[in-house]
């Protein structure tokens, strides 16, 4: 199993950064992705989370009206498109896959990528 994410770097607030996570040799329809990301100093949380076999979303509420993840079953690829972005965005932000999702957080993962450092400066 791969999960390779892209799209990470620097931003100013109020910016915006599309991250992409393409995935390899697993079933992607029976997974749910999801984004989750860790700041300095504080735990790894969830951000959003997508079910490939239903489509039904999560989001986190700082994550609500700002961040938007789509899937694209074709290329076997989840986005997270990230508008309005504030300081408190700083992370490195993960991609997951969940066989069976429950809730979007660190708990229920089985595949991680390796993570990807959005910067937001103020």
């Amino acid at each position: 199993v791969q999960l390779v994410e892209s799209g990470g770097g620097l931003v100013q607030a109020g910016g915006s950064l599309r991250l992409s996570c393409t995935t390899s040799h697993f079933t992607f329809v029976d997974y749910a992705i999801g984004w989750l990301r860790q700041a300095p100093g504080k735990e790894r949380e969830g951000v959003s989370c997508v079910s490939n076999s239903d489509d039904n979303t999560w989001y986190a509420d700082f994550a609500k009206g700002r961040f938007t993840i789509s899937s694209d079953k074709a290329k076997n690829t989840v986005y997270l498109q990230m508008d309005s972005l504030k300081p408190e965005d700083t992370a490195v932000y993960y991609c997951a896959a969940f066989r069976l999702w429950v809730t979007c957080d660190p708990f229920g993962v089985d595949y991680w990528s390796n993570g990807t450092l959005v910067t937001v400066s103020s």
